[in-house]
This record gives structure tokens, C-alpha cells and sequence, in this order.
């Protein structure tokens, strides 16, 4: 059965908890761990980014989506799977699926210094001459996206009974990704494609702006579809395959997608800002000790590089060949 096409099941999240960032480390990193157990998933508010920054993030988005296809063309890179700069619409596929997404998005990562040993991995950035200030606004929502993911990833090691710090040097220089999405308005999909259809994110943990939008859904341990719908400016946080293989699935990476919207909505455009936050390139990932026991034998006995996972991974959405 084609999940991307069954119809969403509505009914509350009661146990898909608000947590709020500003709480004790301790209790925090105990309730966060709780929801991703179970979910995959949590909601997070009082996480400090600055709320004027994530406005001008907004408004620049929209503008720059708005330009003229040719325009936005301008700044298509090949050769490098999307990992800077923009990717046209119907471009990316999810894994298995056999259609292509109804989205285009604007991918900012890290800018490391020359002569650095990870450039090789990861391009520098290219930045549009419009609308004015989208570079200035976006390296500095990145640097900020990337303490809040530092931090929550801290309280996660902790859940896991590691040192706070452990992530710290798995993550410095890491090829972390902030997207920019754009959903145009979908009035038909003749060929059944959706917004986004079902998937698992590739990297640690996902930090996303902007799902107050209906459409995000994520599919429960039962199997069904149910409604991701944070309070305003709230994050929603996900697990992402590199931190489920690291974990031996203690903590899982569930799937997700965004449905089509349906009425009036159909008419509109959606957009979001996920941050990717992914390892340094040559992080080996290896199954967490602690993670391994009779009951959850080791499923990943030979470690593997983040960059050459992440590089098997671009090749099944469509974004390397």
C-alpha cells in the first residue's frame, strides 16, 4: 500500500508534549527523551532563537521564492547533489517513491575557511544579489539554529547516559544544513504526488520552523498518520537516520511527510526552515555501547563515515546521481 496516498487519520497528540528549553537540563533531557522514544518527534518552545530574526527569515524567503524562475535558475549549482543554493521545483524524490515532490527550497550550510581538511565535503555558499539583506539574515539564523540543535542534542547524550559534551566534537565543523522551503499552491496533482511524501531525514536531529501550517504529519508505531501542529514559534525537533544508527534504533527516525492541503488552503503557498544538524564529515558513525545489549543486538557492526552515508543517501532522493 502506497502510505503517501492513505488518508490522514485525525485525532489528538495528547503525549506529543510542548517541552520548553528553559527548563533544568536534567528533567528537560528526561521528557525529550520520553517523546522521542515514542515519537520520533518533539515540540520545543522558550528555545531563545530571536524572534525579529525569524521574521526578516520570513519575509525574505517569500521574496526570494518569489522571484522569476529564470532568476532563481541563476543559482542552481550541478554537481554538487543541492547542497548549496537553490533546487528547482519537483527535483527531489523520497526514497522509494515514484514521483517527485511539490517543493523548491534554498539550501545555506557552513562556510569553513580555506584550506580547511572538510571543504572538500562541503561547498562554500552562494548568495542571491536579492532581496537585500537575505545574507547577512540567514548566516545568522544558521549560527543561531546551530547552538539551540548544540543544546538539545547535549540534553539527548544525557538521556542516553553520555557526558553532556559528547556530541560537541562529533558535531564542530559539521556539515549541517538550513533549508528554505517553498510549497506553491497546489490546486490538482494529476500524477498523485504530494508536498513532501513520506520519509526519514538523513541527518541527527532536524530543528524546523514553520509547521503551524497544517500538513505535517508523522506516522505513529501503529501505523497510523496523525497532525504535527506545534504552538506558535515553537520548534518542532525529529530524529534523523544518523542518530537512530548511532543509537541501534533506541531512538528512532519516524516517518513523515506533508500532505496536500485540501479547499480553500489548496490555493495557498507553505513555507518552512528545517536545520539539518549533521556530524563533521569524517565523524565514523558507531554503534553507541551503551546502545547494544541481548535484546537489541548490534544491527550496525561496521561503522561508516557521515559524508559517504550522507553521499548513499543524496543518491536515493535524487539529488547525486
Amino acid at each position: 500500500m502506497n502510505l503517501d496516498t492513505q488518508p490522514p487519520v485525525s485525532q489528538p497528540l495528547p503525549s506529543l508534549p510542548v517541552l520548553s528549553l528553559a527548563d533544568d537540563p536534567a528533567p528537560f533531557a528526561q521528557a525529550i527523551g520520553a517523546s522521542f522514544r515514542q515519537f520520533g518527534f518533539a515540540m520545543v518552545k522558550d528555545h531563545g532563537l530571536d524572534a525579529d530574526l525569524i521574521a526578516r527569515a520570513w519575509q525574505l524567503t517569500q521574496a526570494f521564492f518569489a522571484l522569476p524562475e529564470a532568476e532563481k535558475r541563476r543559482w542552481a549549482i550541478p554537481g554538487i547533489g543541492g547542497a548549496r543554493g537553490y533546487t528547482p521545483f519537483r527535483t527531489e524524490i523520497a526514497k522509494g517513491a515514484l514521483v517527485s515532490d511539490l517543493k523548491e527550497f534554498w539550501h545555506i550550510g557552513r562556510d569553513l575557511p580555506e584550506g580547511h581538511p572538510l571543504a572538500g565535503s562541503m561547498p562554500p555558499n552562494v548568495w542571491p544579489e536579492t532581496p537585500e539583506g537575505f545574507r547577512e539574515t540567514f548566516e545568522t539564523l544558521f549560527a543561531a539554529f546551530d547552538d539551540v540543535g548544540a543544546t538539545i542534542l547535549s540534553r539527548i547524550a544525557v538521556w542516553l547516559g553520555l557526558e553532556a559534551e559528547w556530541f560537541v566534537p562529533a558535531i564542530a565543523d559539521g556539515n549541517s544544513v538550513l533549508r528554505l522551503l517553498h510549497y506553491p499552491p497546489v490546486p490538482g496533482a494529476p500524477d498523485g504526488a504530494i508536498r513532501a511524501g513520506a520519509h526519514e531525514d538523513i541527518n541527527l536531529i532536524t530543528l524546523l520552523l514553520g509547521a503551524e501550517e497544517a500538513g505535517l504529519e508523522l506516522r505513529t508505531r501503529e501505523g497510523n498518520w496523525i497532525e504535527v501542529s506545534p504552538p506558535p514559534g515553537a520548534l518542532v525537533i525529529n530524529i534523523g537516520d544518523m542518530l537512530q544508527r548511532l543509537t541501534n534504533h533506541v531512538l528512532p527516525s519516524t516517518t513523515h511527510r506533508v500532505r496536500n492541503p485540501e479547499g480553500a488552503r489548496a490555493g495557498f503557498s507553505r513555507y518552512s526552515m528545517p536545520f539539518f544538524l549533521h556530524l563533521r564529515s569524517d565523524f565514523p558513525i558507531e554503534t553507541l555501547p551503551g546502545c547494544i545489549g541481548p535484546d537489541n543486538p548490534d544491527l550496525y557492526p561496521v561503522p561508516i563515515t557521515a559524508d559517504d552515508y550522507l553521499q548513499e543517501r543524496l543518491r536515493e532522493i535524487g539529488l547525486r546521481m
